[in-house]
This record gives C-alpha cells, structure tokens and sequence, in this order.
C-alpha cells in the first residue's frame, strides 16, 4: 500500500471537532474549491507569499501543485506538513507545520488559511492546537513560532490565547505598501500552561524518521 512508502499518508490528529490530514485527490480537490472561494478580505493581503492575488481558477492550481510539491520535496531536514482541516466531514482551510534541521533546532513554524464561510468559528484556534500537540507532544519539539501581519488581528488573537509571547517585529512590502509582521514564540513550558483543547494522534511512530524526531 502507498501508506508503507510514505507513512504520513496515514497520519491523523483530532479534536473535539475537527480532523487534520493529508488529503485524498478529492479532498484535495474540494480544499482548492475553498481557496478559490476566497480566504480574506479582498483589501487586505495577510501573506508575505501573495499567492491568493490571482483569478480564482489560479489560486485553486497553485493549492493543488503546492501540495504535490511540498510532499514531493520533503527531507527529514527539511520539511513542509500541509494538512487538510475538516469540520464535521467538509473540508474548510489547512494547516501548515514546518521544520528544518529539526533534528538538532527542535524547532517548528505554523501558518495556516481558512475559507472566509468557516471564520470566526474557534475553528483557527483548535487546527492550531492540533499540530502545536503533534510538535511538542509527539516530536518532542522545544519551540514553536509564528507570525503574522499586524492588520490580521485574528491570527494574533488566536496566538496569545495558546500561548505565544512576542518575538520581534519586521517589515515587509505587500502590494508595493509596507506592513509590519509581528512574530511570536511557544516554549514547551508556555505550552503546557495553556494547553486545554484535546488532541490525539494517529499513525506518528512510522513518520517519525520523516521529522528527523525519534521515539
């Protein structure tokens, strides 16, 4: 089976609403749907990578060849974890985690996107739980990192509430404007203190050499 060559076929994470994995071709195809559908504002621009200030049936394209990308070029030093988010059976967003040489930094990074329909729901918070589990929990990670522009407040929210403390500022240019990212810092301590949604993993122990991460 393809699960026996690429083990993180078969990886899970659950909460109490929500389901976190690779997709299938279909899912695949319904979660470049939700992009094409719009995932801001279309005044604003959150991401330092622009990749959604393109016609619908581009963005779509680029979600589907990211995925196959990141899964074709992933490394135990360097990796890009793209996981599809469900709610309730529907696919509605991803979530990112990255790592590099985090054999030895045990470190990761976090970013994520949501169709504009699925906002507001508590939904950012809980995918975010779920791979922040799957770092420290099962990857023994030290810290994780994020950020985000200081207009997308509810990326920042969802960050304080879990944990994160500030960890510098820098500039950017975004549609030929500067905008200021705000970076922010999880320790393992931080995280343990606020952790309180529920997660469990499926599937870790065979992907565990995927991360660079041992048992």
């Amino acid at each position: 089976m393809l699960v026996d060559h690429f083990p993180l076929l078969g990886l899970r994470l659950t909460t109490p609403r929500l389901e976190l994995r690779l997709p299938s071709p279909e899912e695949l195809a319904a979660l470049a749907d939700v992009a094409a559908d719009g995932v801001h504002d279309p005044d604003t621009m959150p991401f330092a990578v622009p990749w959604t200030d393109r016609p619908p049936a581009e963005v779509a394209r680029g979600v589907v060849q990211h995925h196959w990308m990141t899964r074709a070029q992933w490394t135990p030093d360097d990796w890009e974890l793209d996981l599809t988010v469900l709610h309730g059976g529907e696919v509605v967003g991803q979530q990112t985690l990255r790592g590099r040489d985090f054999a030895v930094l045990r470190q990761v990074s976090s970013g994520s996107w949501l169709g504009r329909r699925h906002q507001g729901k508590g939904i950012g918070t809980e995918m975010r739980a779920a791979v922040l589990h799957l770092a420290f929990a099962g990857l023994n990670a030290d810290e994780a990192l994020s950020s985000a522009f200081t207009e997308s407040r509810a990326s920042q929210a969802v960050s304080r509430k879990l944990g994160y403390q500030p960890n510098g500022v820098y500039r950017h240019v975004a549609r030929g404007a500067m905008t200021v990212e705000q970076a922010m810092r999880l320790t393992r301590t931080d995280w343990e203190r606020q952790r309180t949604i529920p997660v469990a993993i499926e599937g870790l122990a065979p992907c565990l050499l995927m991360f660079g991460a041992t048992e």
